[in-house]
């Protein structure tokens, strides 16, 4: 999904980009990673599968406490999910047993044509992800 149709549609639209940029996946140590090769640096996607929620959860707590300024996202932005962001450009939210990370650190301050910011272009990653997981029983 992190490498798939809607993130791709989503990046190209909001960076007005004229093809799709390239990517790789690999998947290591239970967590899915998509990297995409913009021309500015590299927009990482990446997926953690806990056991359970809880597990999630736990995980997703210790990534906050090591994330530096990091700063939850709160009320409706929040999607009813723990999340966070990083001054730095990074969104991370915890929904059932997996834990959704958006890295856009290694790209400018801002970006495309409208001058979106890299915790802006985060956030609105993760939310188009978020709105195509469902919950398996």
């Amino acid at each position: 999904m992190v490498c798939g149709d809607q993130p791709m549609d989503r990046l190209t639209d909001i960076l007005d980009l004229k093809q799709d940029p390239h990517t790789i996946n690999d998947w290591a140590d239970s967590t899915f990673t998509c990297i995409y090769h913009l021309d500015e640096g590299d927009l990482v996607i990446s997926v953690k599968e806990a056991k359970n929620q809880a597990a999630a959860l736990t995980h997703f707590d210790a990534m906050q406490a090591l994330a530096k300024d990091a700063t939850p996202i709160e009320g409706l932005a929040n999607l009813g999910f723990p999340a966070y962001e990083t001054a730095d450009g990074s969104a991370e939210f915890q929904k059932d047993s997996f834990v959704l990370q958006v890295d856009t650190t290694d790209l400018p301050a801002t970006l495309g044509p409208e001058n979106i910011t890299r915790n802006a272009l985060a956030y609105q990653l993760s939310t188009t992800i978020l709105a195509c997981w469902i919950e398996h029983p």
